[in-house]
């Protein structure tokens, strides 16, 4: 077994130490979620925790972890006598991304329960983690499925198997840690809500501190024992602080003021739902009990502020997770020990739908004249700027318009990728549509198919009972059909003759709408962007949707339009990703009016018809396209629409984008790719 780099030695993560501690003293306060970058000590610091908790009293041979004073009643091992019990270890059990639904719950040996009638149950790592630690590293990475199963859990305290009519219920009391890094995507917001606190961080930009961490590693690395060894003392010393703040942990009053402040606080940050105030008067209480204190004061009420609300201000994922500390104070100051003050918010300093996160704006949530965007001549109103489409200049980026709930866009056929909430897929998890003969180890029984095969044999096999005699070869295993996650690839006009501000924003707004939905359906993102003389990966495809946000709203304009230089850098992405993730199928989206004014030397093609080679490459492979068409104006030259018949795919207008407008939109992307072929 290896040794784990002892907790006291953590160089810095002050936030990041204090949350895991706070959780130790206090498992009720709900886990950690552990944001930041790579390589800054996030798995390292969990890892350590464990061995930091007082040692569990549990029943004799009890696979489930049952306490001696209190077993389960339900226990799949009991019932168990009273007696004493015998210690162990705390545990901190780790979930891969990549475990099945069948190492998580655990596993019914659905032979035995058919041909024998025997409930032979092999636990998971729910049951594993019962009264310890589960750890998720890259937890926003997790499957949906295996995220429903942690939330029901997590919810319920217990962990439910159901398989053909065979049931068994189990404990399931864990603390839950996740780490994340948010450039990889952001967690659903169920999940996230489950979460007591969240912590971010980062890596140290001090010298000294920096050389510390090295020079620490480095010791570890040569010597893990010996430098364990030599901070026993403080890990001991730890110890000791985490257990006596334990034990005055019953004895911490929460007072009235306290309370309203706590209940001011999360009024005023407008945060959804009472979790946020259970968490903090435990947050605030743990708090108090680490300081060695009977009594919550104002500052642990702040404190707890900042650790158990910034992941509950975010209303999507485009807004940054955070809190506005000014703001809090302010409410602070108001609530204390006022106990008329019900902080109705109309000195509210945020001002009016004071609701993003942190109180940075969520991109096209800002005001029409924020900053001085608006006090800019590029352009008039709606108008177009000056050399649109043809010279240098170039427009500074343009805030998006509101975004808006946005039409499904789906692939045709049905893929194998992976699991998601867009197109049609084979999964292990779905709608049953047939059965097969399994591969492997049984995993999902077709109950009527195993009957049907083993049926005719009952006479031969020497059936004398009412039950039937199932052999291996009888099993069959239930095809389903669920939903994948696509890879989404915008490739975004971002010339001169998309340059008109107030249509650039609307552009932007709808590529943000089509983001938020990305996020929603569980789908990797890229964006290509033309302008001037060439194309460029804005970035690369991602889980983080936010990423792409960002990167969105800083676009800027102007310039000539190399329409089929964009084609041809989105068509080498797909082809590369291709190579990745063979089984995750493609949809592109092209935002453009369709013109192409650059481009053109190539062979003398012109740059319209050299745009629509570029097209009939994606066409020829079957890639599943739709073409936005930002084309206005009294005048159309439906240039876009030409461009989607090129592709072999369906165009929409902007306004055709919109869920509640005509309906019909890409179900019918299917049957326009078969047309083309």
């Amino acid at each position: 077994m290896t040794t784990p780099f002892p907790f006291t030695a953590v160089v810095g993560q002050d936030d990041l130490r204090l949350a895991l501690l706070l959780n130790a003293v206090s498992p009720a306060v709900g886990g950690v979620l552990v944001r930041g970058e790579k390589g800054t000590a996030k798995s390292t610091a969990v890892r350590a925790l464990s061995a930091l908790l007082p040692a569990v009293a549990v029943v004799p041979g009890c696979r489930f972890s049952c306490a001696p004073g209190a077993p389960d009643a339900a226990c799949p091992d009991g019932p168990h006598e009273a007696g004493p019990g015998t210690e162990r270890p705390a545990r901190m059990v780790e979930l891969p991304v990549g475990a099945s639904e069948d190492r998580l719950v655990g596993a019914l040996d659905i032979e035995r329960a058919l041909a024998e009638g025997v409930k032979a149950f092999e636990p998971g790592l729910l049951a594993d983690a019962h009264r310890g630690i589960l750890y998720v590293d890259e937890v926003n990475l997790l499957h949906d499925h295996l995220v429903d199963l942690l939330l029901d859990a997590a919810a319920m305290g217990a962990s439910y198997v159901e398989r053909e009519g065979v049931s068994v219920r189990h404990a399931s009391r864990f603390l839950l840690v996740g780490t994340m890094n948010p450039e990889e995507g952001e967690l659903r917001p169920q999940l996230l809500d489950r979460f007591g606190l969240t912590v971010e961080v980062a890596a140290s930009r001090e010298p000294d501190q920096r050389v510390e961490v090295v020079r620490r590693r480095l010791a570890y690395d040569d010597d893990p024992a010996g430098f364990a060894a030599r901070w026993a003392g403080e890990e001991a010393a730890l110890r000791q602080r985490i257990a006596a703040a334990r034990e005055l942990l019953p004895r911490v009053r929460l007072g009235d003021a306290a309370l309203r402040q706590i209940a001011a606080t999360c009024a005023a940050f407008e945060v959804d739902g009472m979790r946020a105030d259970i968490v903090m008067a435990r947050t605030a209480t743990a708090l108090a009990a680490w300081a060695g204190r009977t009594e919550v004061l104002a500052e642990d009420v702040r404190q707890a502020a900042l650790l158990a609300l910034p992941h509950r201000r975010r209303r999507n994922p485009f807004d940054a997770p955070g809190l506005d500390e000014d703001k809090l104070d302010e409410t602070l100051e108001r609530s204390a020990g006022k106990g008329t003050d019900d902080g109705d918010g109309d000195d509210d300093p945020d001002g009016p739908g004071g609701g993003g996160g942190g109180g940075q704006p969520a991109p096209g949530s800002g005001p029409e004249g924020g900053g001085d965007t608006a006090a800019r001549p590029e352009a008039g109103e709606g108008g177009e700027p000056r050399a649109a489409g043809a010279g240098p200049a170039e427009q500074s980026p343009v805030r998006a318009a509101e975004p808006f709930r946005a039409r499904v866009l789906s692939v045709p056929g049905i893929g194998e990728g992976a699991a998601g909430r867009r197109s049609r897929a084979r999964t292990e998890h779905g709608r049953t549509t047939g059965a097969r003969r399994p591969q492997g180890a049984l995993t999902r029984l077709h109950l009527a198919a195993t009957v049907l095969a083993a049926a005719p044999y009952q006479r031969a096999r020497g059936r004398s009972g009412p039950g039937l005699v199932i052999r291996r070869d009888d099993l069959r295993q239930a095809s389903r059909e669920g939903r994948e996650g696509n890879l989404v690839l915008f490739v975004v006009d971002a010339s001169g003759s998309m340059a008109a501000r107030q249509r650039m924003g609307a552009v932007k707004g709808a590529v943000l709408s089509l983001l938020l939905d990305a996020y929603q359906r569980r789908d990797k993102v890229g964006l290509v962007t033309f302008r001037g003389s060439g194309a460029e990966v804005a970035l690369p495809p991602t889980s983080s949707v936010d990423a792409a946000a960002v990167r969105l709203e800083s676009l800027p304009t102007g310039g000539r339009t190399p329409l089929a230089a964009g084609l041809l850098r989105a068509h080498e992405v797909l082809r590369v990703e291709r190579l990745r993730d063979p089984a995750r199928r493609a949809l592109l989206v092209v935002v453009t009016d369709g013109r192409a004014t650059a481009g053109g030397a190539a062979g003398g093609a012109e740059p319209v018809a050299l745009a629509g080679r570029a097209a009939r490459l994606f066409a020829a492979e079957g890639v599943a396209s739709v073409v936005v068409d930002c084309e206005s104006g009294p005048v159309r030259l439906g240039l876009a629409g030409r461009l989607a018949g090129e592709l072999g795919g369906e165009s929409v207008t902007l306004d055709e984008l919109r869920a509640d407008s005509i309906a019909g939109l890409v179900r019918d992307v299917q049957g326009t790719s078969r047309r083309a072929a």
